[in-house]
């Protein structure tokens, strides 16, 4: 006892010393920048940074103000968002490239999270004729900031508890068919806005194809002149669009067509009073400044835990997910749980600022790592470039309509769209991972989006356990003049040894699978030892009933039965050793997770040649049958 308790303490000793070297390390992983930025290099990354900063600032500006509309918000909360959580970004991520602030799937789940709320506490307004909420801005910002409040919280647990491991089960079909559900979803809700109507915002179950039902419903009521600016602002952006995608290799710059677009809509909306001469709705005024910091009502908390939940998950999957794949495509590491402390504290911080949540935004990831940049301190650029919006520009969006900042929504959400043309190939690839992608999808889309994304979890979670219980089972056959073993039903020409045969079973075996590895394993071989040992006995019965010569008889009889049944392999053999051997590893498994090998091998007298596979043994004399069971790889 005493000595055991001399390791533990020599062990907390050692993990608890404290000492310079220490608080330096601990700081420098908590803020990586006061690693990196020591090692910055002003004349080989400053340009790329400043150059790619600007053009993400650019994009972010029209885009901060569209994704506020989503969220329910004003939209000077979208350029707060996206100012603040890219500084306290540049100073806690490990990732070189994400952008992170207002993403469009959280937006879209804030926004039905403010929406449900304020009409709990009675600022909605069912009548169809009317918006949804009407003087709540106070009230939908103080929710939004709960939200956000509980969502960072939660974050920074998982971080803290060292839980980024969680990111692994959100699987890459499982996030593609959520944003793909969210991307209709999103565009559902804009489309009012496209066509000028005041629609109330459905929530709930079914609300994908309620609002579609209003919106034929009340078509008549369309406002003209908000469907022909938004017509002609698609006509005029996607194309552009198409062409920074096409040819993004060639050009040094995307062409910034959105804030283009914004620009000469609100002066043209400005010039000819879209306001007062045909009704359309517009921004209204836009504060510049920064409002007074103000804590969340932590009453709130509560009833918004719930709702957290689901947007913490998207939003550090996401974050860590592209982290993880420009940091393999850039050459550097990325760690998951400093992510989820990063993205964590760019939600606590901005709460007391009139922010929204946020997470990495996909678009504007890939804008800034296909523009050149190096570093983070391209995410202070782009706070710059916001900051000239919220102290001087932002008034100036006044007349902007909202029909164009719908279309601007919708345009960014082409790539979540686009994954239906990914569909057949997905399916070529894996059946599984399509069917999880379908089920997603469609659980997102015509639930909500939080039913459908746990939804989607649990069958992905299904379905790795369905693969476990019926894995992949073959037979293996030798590459000609190698030692490579190969599935025979998939390659010909495989050579086979002479009276055995080499099974892989592509999982760990376990109390789940053991009843699918015997009947597979029987049908592939072609033997059943069970079958073979009860036919075994009733021969041996026959024959010792028989008074007349019952030795020679049944020599002779079971002789003739081995051969012509099994070809030269043993049914006594295979029936005790082999059934044997694989009850006995069943029962010694106990159902545990592991790479265990079940191998039954029959030696018979005889020379026995020698065969090797990966993940599958060979062994026995001239009737032999080796099985083995291995991880799927």
């Amino acid at each position: 006892m005493s000595i055991t308790k001399e390791i533990i303490l020599k062990k907390a000793r050692e993990v608890c010393t404290c000492n310079h070297q220490t608080i330096i390390t601990f700081f420098c992983r908590l803020f990586p920048v006061l690693d990196w930025l020591p090692r910055y290099n002003i004349k080989t990354q400053l340009l790329g940074d400043v150059i790619s900063g600007l053009l993400v600032g650019i994009v972010a500006i029209p885009q901060s103000i569209s994704y506020s509309l989503l969220a329910n918000q004003d939209p000077i909360y979208g350029i707060y968002t996206n100012f603040f959580c890219n500084i306290i970004y540049v100073i806690m991520a490990t990732s070189r490239h994400n952008f992170v602030g207002s993403f469009g799937v959280l937006c879209l789940m804030i926004g039905q999270s403010v929406n449900r709320h304020l009409q709990l506490a009675g600022y909605s307004d069912n009548s169809a004729g009317s918006s949804l909420v009407d003087n709540s801005t106070s009230a939908s910002n103080g929710t939004s900031a709960c939200d956000r409040s509980c969502y960072s919280i939660t974050v920074i647990l998982l971080g803290v508890l060292q839980l980024g491991f969680v990111a692994v089960y959100l699987s890459e079909p499982l996030l593609s068919g959520f944003v793909t559900g969210s991307s209709l979803t999103i565009i559902t809700s804009q489309m009012k806005y496209l066509l000028g109507l005041k629609i109330p915002r459905h929530e709930g179950v079914g609300s994908f194809i309620l609002t579609w039902v209003d919106l034929f419903r009340y078509i008549q009521n369309t406002n003209i002149c908000d469907l022909v600016t938004s017509l002609v602002a698609l006509a005029i952006i996607v194309p552009v669009k198409e062409i920074n995608d096409r040819y993004k290799e060639k050009m040094k710059a995307p062409f910034p067509i959105e804030l283009l677009v914004v620009i000469v809509a609100t002066i043209i909306s400005y010039y000819f009073n879209f306001e007062e001469r045909y009704k359309s709705d517009v921004c209204g005024d836009i504060p510049t400044g920064f409002r007074t910091p103000t804590l969340p009502d932590i009453n709130l908390f509560s009833s918004l835990a719930v709702d957290a939940v689901p947007i913490a998950i998207i939003g550090f999957a996401m974050t860590v997910s592209l982290a993880e794949i420009f940091g393999k495509k850039h050459g550097y590491t990325v760690r998951a749980n400093q992510e989820m402390i990063a993205i964590g504290m760019c939600n606590l911080i901005p709460s007391f600022f009139y922010c929204f949540a946020g997470s990495a935004a996909l678009t504007k990831t890939l804008l800034k790592e296909s523009t050149g940049t190096q570093t983070q301190i391209s995410g202070l650029v782009t706070s710059l470039v916001l900051l000239l919006v919220l102290l001087w520009i932002a008034p100036l969006f006044y007349s902007l309509q909202t029909s164009i900042l719908g279309v601007v929504t919708i345009v960014n959400l082409r790539g979540g769209l686009s994954k239906f043309y990914d569909t057949p190939r997905m399916w070529q690839l894996s059946k599984l991972d399509t069917v999880v992608w379908w089920t997603t999808m469609l659980c997102s889309t015509l639930i909500t989006t939080e039913i459908g994304l746990l939804v989607g979890v649990c069958f992905a979670l299904l379905c790795v356990i369905f693969r476990t219980q019926r894995p992949r089972a073959t037979l293996l056959g030798k590459v000609s003049s190698t030692e490579i073993y190969e599935d025979q039903s998939t390659y010909k020409q495989l050579s086979s040894i002479a009276n055995i045969k080499i099974f892989r079973f592509e999982s760990s075996l376990y109390y789940a699978n053991k009843d699918y590895f015997k009947t597979v394993l029987y049908k592939k071989t072609g033997v059943n030892p069970v079958l073979l040992a009860a036919k075994h006995q009733r021969v041996e019965a026959q024959a010792n009933a028989d008074t007349g010569n019952r030795k020679g008889f049944f020599g002779t009889k079971f002789d003739c039965l081995k051969q012509k049944s099994l070809g030269g392999f043993s049914p006594l053999s295979l029936s005790e050793r082999a059934v044997g051997a694989l009850d006995a590893e069943t029962r010694v498994s106990g159902g545990r997770w592991g790479a265990r090998s079940s191998r039954a091998a029959v030696p018979e007298p005889g020379p026995a040649p020698s065969a090797s596979a990966p993940g599958a043994t060979a062994s026995g004399g001239s009737g032999a049958v080796s099985v083995s069971s291995a991880p799927s790889g």
